[in-house]
């Protein structure tokens, strides 16, 4: 039997120590982000934690991907601002509900393979502009609140914060140089919190943001009229966080099959996200997908299994339940270095060593997608630009393949050998290949080394096939596939069969 929890596959040596302390620390650095996600979108501050709880643990289980850590994430979470604003709560959990029904069928009818269609480009933009966002992010917490306006830290708690920042990042560098018992986060966050707390430092803590404290997550009906006016209403919502949970998602898993050398199973992982946000729905969970600061935090504490991310979410449940006290008082600046360290490790330095070499468009499209993900925050839309204009580059750079070989037999008959792809985007330097005028009386055309891909191909070669009857020339066309020969009007006349050589492949039709 195939083993779904790699927690209990025994086969498979886990380090436990190594995932245990793994989880914690991906715990330490979920919560103030969950926390203030949902204070940023106007939601209660516990449908953060709780959503960090319920999709940390359900995807941990029942995911795609051993070492990827989900919860609470900003790019699902500022997609329902709006409805927020102009609906309320109610709308936000049954919205959350629907965008995981969404994302069940697009594991069930295995949509996650259309996330190969992503370029390396836009992969490398996509990470890019992430880290940029990770890293920009954290500057929020080097302001404070003074007379209900937000500024900037300045004099002694300013310096205090800078300097409690740099150590963090100097412990996070320097540990795993002498040891790498323990993930060097985790060390980091435990002494920053060790130093403020024993020296009575004032310095900004997670209370700060938001209390901790709080019961289970509640069974809730989200309160909302079922009729077609409400679906009308929240349905554009959850298909656009479902996109944009699976986008990130499923890139996110990508990522960690690179890391990890191993393979991740995307339509389960689909699936999972989806049970985890219908769970979100109904406990007052604000919803979320793979966040992939947390997953690299995990996995460059040595994590490569499920445990660390049962650990983790299990330790923001106890935490909610009974560890409030204690993590109020961990520091901000602990955190921050913490996610500025993942933030320099997250962004691809590779890129600017191979971007001599990388063609201009590739770069274009790498730049505009980082872009794009920073101004904007939309992941999705990001990597749906990145893929739109890739494919357009691809077909103008397709378009320009077409040619053929030409030459005359001893029988006086025209040979035209094609060679590339006859699609939408080639039609034009197809047309422009023949010269029906001065062609002799007998014509052939081979596409033994070319191939028919749409139905505007098809189209070109009826034309083509009319214009040489009307010039009362005689052609015949030669190596096309069964789909071919039954797309086209004159195929009995014009085609010459060869069972032997004929391709097999389908055109793709309208129908």
């Amino acid at each position: 039997m195939k083993p779904y929890l790699q927690l209990f596959d025994f086969s498979k040596k886990i380090n436990y120590r190594t995932e245990i302390l793994a989880g914690l620390t991906v715990a330490m650095t979920m919560i103030p982000e969950s926390l203030s996600f949902a204070i940023l979108a106007g939601f209660p501050p516990l449908t953060g934690l709780y959503a960090a709880f319920i999709m940390g643990l359900v995807t941990a289980i029942l995911g795609g991907r051993p070492g990827l850590v989900s919860g609470g994430a900003g790019a699902t979470v500022i997609v329902l601002i709006a409805l927020m604003k102009t609906q309320g709560i109610e709308y936000v959990f049954a919205a959350v509900a629907l965008a995981g029904v969404i994302q069940i069928l697009v594991g069930l009818f295995r949509l996650g393979k259309f996330v190969r269609l992503v370029p390396q480009p836009v992969m490398f933009g996509f990470v890019n502009g992430l880290a940029v966002i990770i890293f920009m992010s954290q500057l929020q917490q080097f302001k404070t609140l003074v007379n209900g306006t937000e500024v900037w830290l300045s004099g002694t708690p300013l310096y205090i914060m800078l300097g409690l920042v740099l150590l963090t990042v100097a412990i996070v560098i320097v540990l795993p140089k002498i040891t790498k018992a323990v993930p060097a986060s985790l060390v980091a966050i435990i002494a920053v919190f060790i130093i403020v707390l024993g020296f009575g430092i004032h310095t900004k803590l997670v209370k700060d943001i938001a209390s901790v404290a709080g019961g289970f997550p509640p069974f809730h009906i989200p309160n909302v009229p079922l009729n077609l006016e409400m679906l009308k209403i929240i349905f554009p919502y959850s298909l656009i966080m479902a996109g944009v949970g699976l986008t990130e998602g499923l890139l996110t898993l990508n990522l960690v099959d690179e890391i990890t050398a191993s393979k991740g199973d995307r339509n389960r992982e689909s699936m999972a996200q989806g049970v985890a946000n219908i769970l979100n729905g109904f406990f007052t969970g604000m919803g979320g997908c793979p966040m992939i600061a947390q997953t690299l935090v995990n996995l460059s504490a040595g994590a490569r299994a499920r445990l660390s991310g049962i650990i983790a979410a299990l330790t923001i449940l106890l935490i909610i339940l009974i560890g409030a006290p204690v993590i109020d008082r961990v520091p901000m600046a602990a955190l921050v270095g913490v996610m500025m360290m993942v933030a320099i490790g997250t962004f691809e330095w590779m890129s600017f060593k191979v971007i001599n070499k990388m063609p201009k468009q590739d770069i274009v499209i790498g730049i505009l997608v980082a872009l794009i993900t920073i101004w904007l925050h939309n992941l999705a839309l990001a990597v749906l630009v990145g893929v739109i204009i890739s494919a357009l580059v691809f077909s103008w750079e397709s378009s320009k393949r077409i040619r053929a070989n030409q030459y005359i037999d001893e029988t006086g008959t025209k040979h035209y050998e094609l060679f590339g792809p006859l699609f939408f985007g080639s039609v034009a330097n197809f047309n422009a290949l023949f010269d029906i005028a001065n062609d002799p009386q007998n014509i052939t055309i081979d596409f033994k080394h070319s191939r028919v891909f749409d139905m505007s191909g098809i189209d070109a070669l009826n034309k083509l096939t009319e214009k040489y009857h009307d010039a009362e020339k005689k052609l015949q066309l030669r190596h096309l596939s069964d789909d071919c020969k039954r797309l086209l009007k004159n195929a009995d006349k014009i085609i010459q069969v060869n069972i032997v050589e004929d391709p097999t492949y389908r055109v793709a039709t309208e129908r």
